[in-house]
C-alpha cells in the first residue's frame, strides 16, 4: 500500500473532523480583490498597458463594481480620447462610479470637462459626490472659470462639511496651477478657521503656501493664528511656510517664536525656510541656536539658512562653529557658510579646511556633501576635479563631485580663463561610463545662464554617449542628452522620450498570492519600520517590490536622499540616486493622498517607476497623482522622523501572515 502524503491526510482529518460537527468545510478567502477576479485583472491589465479602447467597454459594464475599477484605471491612463466615457460616468446611478469618473477627469486635466463638472455639482445630491467634482473642478478649470468654485451648489445643507472639504482641495489644486484671485485667496483664508474641518484647513494651508506669486501682507494676523494655534502640526507648518510669503517687520518676531517654541521639528523646519535675508538680524539668534536643535533636520535646516542668507558674518565665525559640531551633514552645510562669506583673506584657510576635512573622513555621503562645500570657490576646481574622477571612487562622491564642478561654473566670480577648462571637464564626464556624470553634464549644457552653446561643439559626443545609454534603466541620463541636443541645436519642439509602455507586465501570478495587508519590516540603524502594502490599488507596483524583496536587493542599500519636512528616500542601487532596474513600471495613481507615511516610487515622470522609494515626513499633497503611493507605515514613523542621508537599510522583509506571500 503507497503511504499518503501527510497534506492529504490533514486534509482527511479537517474534512471528518466538519463532518462530525455537521459543518460543510468552507473555501479559503481570496487575497486579495483580484485573486478570484479575473475581470478585474483585465482592467488592471489594460490600464497597465494604457489600452483605452480595452478599458472604455467596462465604463458602461451591468456591473458598478467594474465601471469604478475602469473609472479609477483612467486615472492613471490620462487619455483624453475617454473624455466623453467619463463625463457620462458622472451621471450613474452608482456614487462610487460618480466619485471615480471625477478622479479620473481631474487626472486627465482637461478643460473641456470643466463645464460639465460645474453642471453636474448643481445637481449632484451626494455629499461625498460632490466633494470629488469640486477637487476635480480644480484640476481642470481655467482661469476665466475660477468663479465656478466659489459658487457654491444651493442645494447643498450649510452644514455640509464635504463641499467644503471638496472647495477647499479645488482652491488649491487650481494654486498648483497658478490660477487664483483676490476672491479666492480671501476664501481660503477663511477656511484657516479652526471651526472648519481639519481637512479643510489642510488644504487652504497648503494653497497659501504653495500657490506661485501671492502677497499675503494683509492676511498675516489671521495665518499667524494658524501657525501658532492650530491643534495640527500639518496646519501650523503649511501656515507657517505661508508665511513666507507676508512682508512686513512684525514677521521676524513670529517666526522666531515659532521655530524657539513649536513642539514639532516639522514646523520649526518650515520656520526656518520662512525666514529670509531681510529679516536676518531679528531672527539669527533663534537659528543659530537651531543649529544644535536635538532633530538633525532642524540643524541642517538652519544651516542651510546660514548658507542662503547670512550678512555681515564672518567665515571664521561658521568656521569656528563647525568645529564644535558632531553631526557631519549640519556641519558640512556650516562649512559651505563658511566659505560662501569668507572674505578674500579667509577664503584660503577656510578651503583647506575643508579640503584636509575631506581627505580625512571615511564616510562617502559625508565627502560627498564636502565637496559639495568647496562647491563655494571656484579655486577649489581642481581640487574638486581630481576627487570627481578618482578611481573606484563611490557613485555618490563623484555624482556630488560633478554638481559641485557645475556650480563653481555658475558662480559669478568664476575665472573667465578656466571656462576651457570646464567645457574638457564637460567633456570628460559624458565621455565617462559614468551615467550620474553624464546626465549632470549634459543638464549643463541647456542651462541658459550657463551659454554653452558658444563653447561646447561635440554634438559627436553627445550621440555617442546617448547611443550607450542603457534603457529604460538609465532614463534620466537619456533625457538630459537629448534636451542638450534639442537645446544646442535650438530645436523649439522636445523631442519625446522613447516609449516603454509595454515592457515589465504585472505578475499576476504573484499578486494573487499577496495578502491585501501584506506587511514588510524595513530594519535600519534608526529602528524598524513597517510597512503595508496597498496591492488592490497598486499591484504591479507591490508585485515588483516583494520581487525585489525576495532577491534580497535592498538589503544593504542606503536612504540617499532626505529633505527635512519633506521625504526620506532610498532604494537606489548605486547610493546616489541615478541608479535603478533593468526594467520600468507603469504609473498606478489610486484615490490616496500623500499624508504622513505614505510611501511612494520615485521616477523621472510618468511611467519611469523603477526601484527607489521614499516614504513622507508629513502630507504632502503637491505629489498626489502624480507619483504612486504602494504601501503606508503601519509603525515606525519615530524612526523615520531620525532617517538622514547615508543610513543603511539592513534588511527588507516580508512579515509572515495568515497565508500567502512569506
Amino acid at each position: 500500500m503507497t503511504p499518503r502524503p501527510a497534506t492529504a491526510l490533514a486534509a482527511l482529518g479537517l474534512l471528518l473532523a466538519a463532518c462530525s460537527t455537521g459543518r460543510t468545510p468552507q473555501a479559503a478567502a481570496p487575497l486579495n480583490q483580484f485573486a478570484a477576479d479575473s475581470t478585474l485583472r483585465r482592467i488592471a491589465t489594460a490600464q497597465d498597458q494604457r489600452q483605452t479602447q480595452a478599458l472604455r467597454p467596462f465604463l458602461h459594464h451591468p456591473k458598478a463594481r467594474y465601471r469604478q475599477a475602469a473609472a479609477m484605471a483612467f486615472a492613471s491612463v490620462q487619455d483624453r480620447a475617454a473624455l466623453p466615457d467619463l463625463l457620462g460616468a458622472l451621471s450613474d446611478a452608482n456614487v462610487e462610479v460618480r466619485q471615480a469618473a471625477a478622479f479620473a477627469l481631474g487626472q486627465t486635466a482637461d478643460s473641456a470637462a470643466a463645464a460639465p463638472l460645474a453642471s453636474q455639482l448643481g445637481t449632484e445630491t451626494d455629499a461625498r459626490a460632490r466633494r470629488y467634482e469640486l477637487e476635480a473642478l480644480g484640476r481642470c478649470v481655467g482661469r476665466g472659470g475660477l468663479p465656478l468654485l466659489l459658487q457654491l451648489p444651493r442645494t447643498a445643507a450649510p452644514t455640509d462639511t464635504l463641499l467644503t472639504i471638496g472647495q477647499a482641495w479645488g482652491l488649491y489644486r487650481a494654486g498648483l496651477r497658478g490660477l487664483t484671485s483676490e476672491a479666492a485667496v480671501r476664501r481660503t483664508v477663511s477656511l484657516l478657521s479652526r471651526q472648519q474641518p481639519f481637512s479643510a484647513r489642510l488644504a487652504a494651508a497648503h494653497t497659501l503656501a504653495r500657490t506661485p506669486r501671492l502677497d499675503l501682507t494683509t492676511y498675516q494676523e489671521p495665518i499667524t493664528a494658524a501657525a501658532v494655534n492650530d491643534l495640527s502640526y500639518a496646519v501650523r507648518s503649511a501656515a507657517t511656510s505661508a508665511l513666507g510669503k507676508v512682508k512686513a517687520a512684525t514677521l521676524a518676531p513670529v517666526l522666531a517664536g515659532i521655530l524657539r517654541r513649536d513642539a514639532d521639528y516639522r514646523v520649526r523646519v518650515a520656520a526656518l525656510r520662512a525666514m529670509n535675508a531681510a529679516m536676518y538680524a531679528p531672527v539669527k539668534e533663534a537659528a543659530w541656536a537651531a543649529l544644535d536643535d536635538a532633530q538633525n533636520q532642524v540643524a541642517v535646516t538652519a544651516a542651510e539658512f546660514f548658507l542662503a542668507h547670512a550678512t555681515g558674518e564672518t567665515g571664521r565665525l561658521f568656521l569656528d562653529k563647525a568645529a564644535r559640531m558632531t553631526a557631519w551633514r549640519p556641519r558640512a552645510v556650516v562649512l559651505a557658510a563658511a566659505l560662501h562669506h569668507a572674505s578674500a583673506a579667509e577664503k584660503e584657510s577656510i578651503r583647506t579646511a575643508i579640503q584636509q576635512r575631506y581627505t580625512a573622513a571615511t564616510d562617502a555621503y559625508e565627502r560627498a556633501f564636502l565637496l559639495k562645500a568647496l562647491g563655494e570657490d571656484p579655486a577649489a576646481f581642481a581640487f574638486v576635479e581630481q576627487a570627481t574622477f578618482a578611481p573606484n571612487q563611490p557613485p555618490v562622491v563623484s555624482t556630488y563631485g560633478i554638481e559641485a564642478l557645475v556650480a563653481l561654473r555658475s558662480r559669478p566670480d568664476f575665472p573667465e580663463g578656466q571656462q576651457p577648462l570646464f567645457v574638457q571637464t564637460l567633456e570628460r564626464a559624458i565621455g565617462s561610463d559614468d551615467v550620474a556624470l553624464i546626465g549632470t553634464a549634459a543638464g549643463a549644457l541647456k542651462e541658459d545662464k550657463l551659454n554653452l552653446r558658444r563653447d561646447f561643439r561635440n554634438l559627436a559626443l553627445l550621440r555617442t554617449a546617448q547611443q550607450r545609454i542603457r534603457l529604460p534603466r538609465d532614463v534620466e541620463a537619456w533625457q538630459a542628452l537629448q534636451q542638450a541636443l534639442d537645446y544646442l541645436e535650438s530645436k523649439t519642439a522636445p523631442t519625446p522620450t522613447p516609449s516603454a509602455a509595454a515592457q515589465h507586465p504585472i505578475d499576476w501570478a504573484l499578486v494573487q498570492t499577496i495578502p491585501a495587508g501584506q506587511r514588510v519590516r524595513v530594519s535600519t540603524a534608526r529602528g524598524p519600520v513597517v510597512l503595508r502594502l496597498l496591492v488592490e490599488e497598486a499591484p504591479g507596483s507591490v508585485a515588483s517590490f516583494v520581487q525585489l524583496i525576495r532577491q534580497g536587493f535592498y538589503d544593504g542599500k542606503n536612504f540617499h536622499r532626505v529633505v527635512p519636512n519633506f521625504v526620506a528616500q532610498g532604494g537606489c542601487p548605486r547610493g546616489d540616486g541615478w541608479g535603478g532596474t533593468d526594467y520600468t513600471l507603469r504609473s498606478e495613481f489610486a484615490d490616496r493622498g500623500y499624508l504622513e507615511g505614505a510611501v511612494g516610487l520615485a521616477s523621472a515622470g510618468k511611467d519611469t517607476e523603477s526601484c527607489q522609494w521614499f516614504i513622507t515626513h508629513s502630507p504632502t499633497p503637491h505629489l498626489d497623482g502624480r507619483y504612486t503611493i504602494f504601501a503606508v507605515v503601519e509603525s515606525g514613523m519615530d524612526a523615520v522622523h531620525r532617517l538622514d542621508i547615508g543610513d543603511r537599510i539592513d534588511k527588507v522583509e516580508l512579515l509572515p501572515t495568515a497565508a500567502g506571500v512569506r
